[in-house]
Parts: C-alpha cells; sequence; structure tokens
C-alpha cells in the first residue's frame, strides 16, 4: 500500500501518491533548472504551477480523491517536457502521441481582459472569445444599449460579474485559445517583459531552422503515427455536432432570457412608478385595483416571481457556452429562490385580496311611473355618446374621464333593456344598478354610487348610453338593466342606437319596428325571421333555393331535396333515398 502526501500547490491542497509527488516534484524541478536564467522566472513558474493546479482539480471528484501517477502523466503529456519549450512539441516528438494527448486540445474560454479595459473589460474578452476586434464588440454594445433603452447595461454588469477575469499568464493563453503549455507560458511571460520585435524574430528563425532540419521520414511517421482511427474520427464528428447543438440551445436560452429580463426591467419602471411620477394611461391600473394595493409593491413582486427564474435561465445559456463561468455562489442561489418563494406567496395573498373585492354582487332598485297610456306608441332611444365616440356600438369596457369638477370619473357603457307586459294601467321604467365588493355593505354602497339617468318626453324615452361612477368606487363590474314594464296592448319603436344594449327576448330584427305588447310578451307583426345568406363570386357555384350546384370543366355536382348527383366524363353518380347508383362509361 503506498503512502499518500498532502502538497500545497498554487495555494490548492491535494491529496498525491507518493510514487505520483516523486515524480511530479522531479519535474517540478526539471523546469526551474530550465529557467534558470530567463527573465520573469518567478512568475513563469507560479503560472505553470496554478496551471498544474487547475488540471488536477479537473480531474479529481472530491477533496478527498488521491491523484496517482496516472494524472500525473496525463498532466506531463499536456504542459509538455522543460526541453521542448522553445519549439512546438510536434516538431522533435518520435514517438506517437497518447490517445489522451491527442484530445487534450485546449478549447478557447471566455475571460475578461482587464488589460486591454476601457471599463470591466467585457467586450475585450468578447473579442478575444469570437475572433474579431474589440473596437467592433463595443460598438455593438453602444448600439444594443441605445435601443434597448439602456437595459443592455444590466446585461454589461451581468457579464462583469459572472465571467471572471483573466488574472495568470495562464488565463490570458486560455483566453486567445492557445494551448496553455510550459512553451506558450514562458512566451507571454517573456513579452510582458521585453516588447522588443526582435526576440520575436528570433525565435520565428529557430522554429524555422530547426523544421528544415526534421528528416522528412520522421516527420511523415509522426503524421502517420498521430493519425486518428476510423472510430476516433466518427467520434470527433459526432462530439464536434453535439457541441455545436449545445452551443446552439445556450444561446437560445441567452437570448431569451435576456430579452424577458429586458422587458420586465421596463414594464418595472413603468408600472412601479405610477404612485410616485405620473405615467398617461397608467390610472388604469389604479382604477381596476379595487383590493388598494400598492401598485409599486404588486409591480415588484411580480418582477421577482418572473424575472428570478429568466435569470436563471440566461445563467445556464452563459454556462453552456462559457465552461469556465464563475459561479453565483450558494447564498445567492439561496437567496433568489427565497426572494422567489416570498414573491409567489406575496402575489397570491395580492390575488386573494383583488378576489375577495368581487366576492358579492349586489344591487339595488329605483323605480319611477312614467306618464304613458296603451292607447300611445313609446318611442326608445339612446343619447348621444360623445363619450364613447360610436352611437352605434356597446363597449362593455370603461373609460375614465374628468368631470366639470376635475374629479375622475369611471364610464361604462355595460347598460341593458328590458320590456315587459303589465296588466297595470300606468308604465314603469326600473333602474336596477349591480356592483362588486369585499362584503354586503361595500357592494351595496358601490352599487348606490352609480349614476345614471334618463330623460321622457312626448311620448319618448331617451337612455344614457352609459353610467359613471367616482374612480374612488374602483371598477367593480357596476351595471345598468333598464326595465320597462308597459301595459298590455302599447306600442313600443327601438331606435337604431339601442341595437347593442338590447336584453332578455329583445334582438337586432326588433329595431325600427312597431312591437306590439301582449301577454305573452313583445310581439312584432312586420319582422322578418332571420335569413341564411351566402355570397359566393364565383360563376362555376350556384346556391339558390334548388339548392347547391358547382360546375367544373365537364364535372357537375348537384345537390338539392331529391338527393345528391355527379356526373363527369366517365362516371355517374347517383345518391337519392332509393340508395346510391353509380353508372360508368368503361
Amino acid at each position: 500500500m503506498n503512502k499518500t502526501v498532502n502538497i500545497n500547490l498554487a495555494g490548492t491542497f491535494f491529496h498525491i501518491d507518493e510514487d505520483a509527488y516523486l515524480k511530479l516534484q522531479r519535474y517540478l524541478e526539471a523546469i526551474k533548472r530550465s529557467f534558470t536564467d530567463s527573465q520573469g522566472r518567478t512568475e513563469i513558474i507560479a503560472d505553470i504551477e496554478a496551471r498544474i493546479a487547475e488540471l488536477f482539480n479537473e480531474r479529481v471528484q472530491n477533496d478527498r480523491q488521491v491523484i496517482r501517477i496516472k494524472e500525473v502523466d496525463e498532466v506531463i503529456s499536456i504542459m509538455g517536457q522543460p526541453e521542448d519549450y522553445l519549439v512546438d512539441d510536434e516538431i522533435f516528438e518520435d514517438e506517437p502521441q497518447s490517445a489522451y494527448e491527442r484530445k487534450s486540445t485546449v478549447s478557447k474560454k471566455l475571460f475578461r481582459d482587464t488589460d486591454n479595459s476601457y471599463i470591466g473589460g467585457v467586450a475585450s474578452g468578447l473579442g478575444h472569445y469570437l475572433g474579431i476586434d474589440a473596437v467592433w464588440v463595443r460598438l455593438l454594445w453602444v448600439l444594443l444599449t441605445v435601443g434597448s433603452g439602456g437595459t443592455f447595461i444590466f446585461i454589461y454588469i451581468l457579464f462583469w460579474v459572472l465571467v471572471p477575469e483573466a488574472k495568470t499568464t495562464a488565463e490570458k493563453i486560455m483566453m486567445t485559445g492557445e494551448p496553455v503549455n510550459i512553451s506558450n507560458i514562458e512566451k507571454k511571460i517573456k513579452d510582458g517583459f521585453d516588447t522588443v520585435s526582435e526576440t520575436v524574430s528570433d525565435v520565428a528563425k529557430n522554429v524555422t531552422e530547426a523544421a528544415k532540419k526534421v528528416d522528412l521520414k520522421k516527420q511523415s511517421n509522426s503524421i502517420k503515427s498521430s493519425s486518428k482511427t476510423f472510430f476516433d474520427t466518427i467520434a470527433d464528428v459526432i462530439m464536434f455536432f453535439f457541441k455545436v447543438f449545445a452551443k446552439f440551445i445556450g444561446i437560445i436560452l441567452i437570448f431569451v432570457g435576456a430579452s424577458a429580463l429586458i422587458g420586465l426591467i421596463i414594464c418595472l419602471f413603468s408600472l412601479g412608478v405610477t404612485d410616485i411620477v405620473h405615467i398617461p394611461g397608467v390610472d388604469m391600473a389604479n382604477i381596476v385595483n379595487a383590493g388598494n394595493t400598492p401598485i409599486w409593491v404588486a409591480s415588484l413582486l411580480f418582477f421577482f416571481a418572473v424575472a428570478i427564474p429568466f435569470f436563471f435561465l440566461f445563467y445556464l445559456g452563459l454556462k453552456i457556452l462559457i465552461t469556465n463561468l464563475k459561479s453565483i455562489g450558494n447564498i445567492a442561489k439561496f437567496t433568489l429562490l427565497g426572494l422567489w418563494l416570498f414573491s409567489i406567496i406575496g402575489l397570491i395573498v395580492i390575488g386573494i385580496n383583488e378576489a375577495s373585492e368581487h366576492a358579492y354582487t349586489e344591487r339595488v332598485i329605483e323605480k319611477q311611473e312614467i306618464p304613458f297610456t296603451a292607447s300611445d306608441t313609446l318611442k326608445i332611444k339612446m343619447g348621444d355618446d360623445d363619450l364613447f365616440n360610436n352611437r352605434y356600438y356597446r363597449n362593455h369596457s370603461f373609460k375614465i374621464a374628468n368631470n366639470d369638477k376635475g374629479e375622475k370619473i369611471i364610464y361604462s357603457s355595460d347598460i341593458r333593456i328590458i320590456i315587459k307586459p303589465t296588466t297595470d294601467t300606468i308604465a314603469t321604467i326600473s333602474i336596477e344598478k349591480s356592483a362588486d365588493g369585499r362584503n354586503y355593505e361595500k357592494a351595496i354602497a358601490r352599487a348606490k354610487n352609480i349614476l345614471y339617468g334618463y330623460t321622457f318626453e312626448n311620448n319618448e324615452l331617451i337612455l344614457n348610453p352609459y353610467l359613471s361612477t367616482l374612480a374612488k368606487n374602483k371598477f367593480s363590474d357596476q351595471e345598468i338593466e333598464v326595465t320597462l314594464q308597459l301595459p298590455e296592448g302599447s306600442v313600443v319603436k327601438l331606435g337604431d342606437n339601442t341595437t347593442h344594449y338590447l336584453g332578455h327576448e329583445l334582438h337586432s330584427n326588433h329595431v325600427n319596428k312597431y312591437l306590439n305588447i301582449t301577454e305573452d310578451g313583445v310581439k312584432c307583426d312586420d319582422c322578418e325571421d332571420d335569413e341564411f345568406e351566402i355570397n359566393i363570386d364565383s360563376p362555376n357555384v350556384i346556391i339558390d333555393e334548388n339548392g347547391i350546384e358547382i360546375k367544373s370543366d365537364n364535372n357537375t355536382i348537384k345537390i338539392d331535396n331529391n338527393g345528391i348527383k355527379a356526373e363527369s366524363e366517365d362516371v355517374k353518380l347517383n345518391i337519392n333515398k332509393n340508395g346510391v347508383n353509380v353508372k360508368s362509361e368503361n
């Protein structure tokens, strides 16, 4: 049984097998010797150790897992040997690469590039990740910010918080998509210390000369030995399409999440400040708010209840696209979960409170006599409807306007006209007002506060086309039902503009007709029954009292009381009460 050793590598503790530890120690000492006279030696070694620690973290499942020689060999194969750091490994590698080495290509990762930043390095990091100049990313971000009314600033802040900064040399190399090995780490650090272009030219010259000295046969063998098997190629193709599909899903999640968050932020600032700043058109929200819940409270709860799930959807999309995305932490996750649950409960309470305002529906009736006798003809029409701007359309919704005193008034055209016969010689009109409320008293009070009127002169009854009530009574399904009890034997005529106000047994055919009031109800002697009419603008289709006939070239179909007949050049079909008869010319 091998002994394990606890080591601290770049600030991270690992449990490592003794044999693996000795191999790792020899490897690190060899690296240190290779950079004895190198400029920036300390920083190079620190970044190499940080990269090794990161690779170890990718291979351990938990804090107690022991790192063995296998993991050390894998890390060394990725980092490369110390003596190979001047040129690429592939030039001098005689042995065929292992399967793991062939698959250890480092993918490009998203970091914030603070070395070339104006604010947080988000645009510069996205430029490296997308392979375009940071100037275009910054320009696009400005355009999106202006186009979204500034809400893309919120998206920028999310990227700033969630995307890690490229601090170490290894992270800066991964940001550009280059392999993180000894060669690239050393080159990156030396470029930081020495900006003279001659150094880069010398390195390129050395690499070119070394490449020329490589035996063509050895190079050919290296290519052959590194070629993948057929099944490895198939696996790589499948994995490629799977990754592309996953990235596509991530983009969709980011787009949906970001769009929803932007819309919710706009709604929050639009509705949430109605109690502080007057926004035209939003008064309607206060009128329907019968429970008197502060609009800003309801808006805030709704925002958190909907925005938090979309935030996590956006975060999931980022997680799919950015493998090194920083976690928001358990504290933030549980805080958002608690806030979401609190918002859901708050909305349920508000909903119950609002529903309770419509728990009771109560009515008050105002009944009066009108000077009308059975020998007279009563004319009924609606008054001029300047408020709703439409004389002939009954709008069940409501509108808000100011009266002469500057008070906000709710206007509604939810009015019905009902005509009933009576054996009395005196006609009566009953105005039934109804409204909803939390309890009986509140519903009755709201019903009494409904204002409605009419005028009667020279046997002509003119009804108001809308009811009204003060805005403080809220919109509580206020309705008016006008019931006319007319003596039997009298005659009534409904005006054209009453069509959409008729209720009970009255309908549009009764409009502008003389209606007789009998003991059985309203009768119309000259009313025509509703006709079924179809207009088809086609010379090949004839629809009349004889039936339906359709013609097309030499084909004919006729449907009438006798049955169905279909004829063509070759077949004749006759379906009637005697059965089905088919004749064929062939």
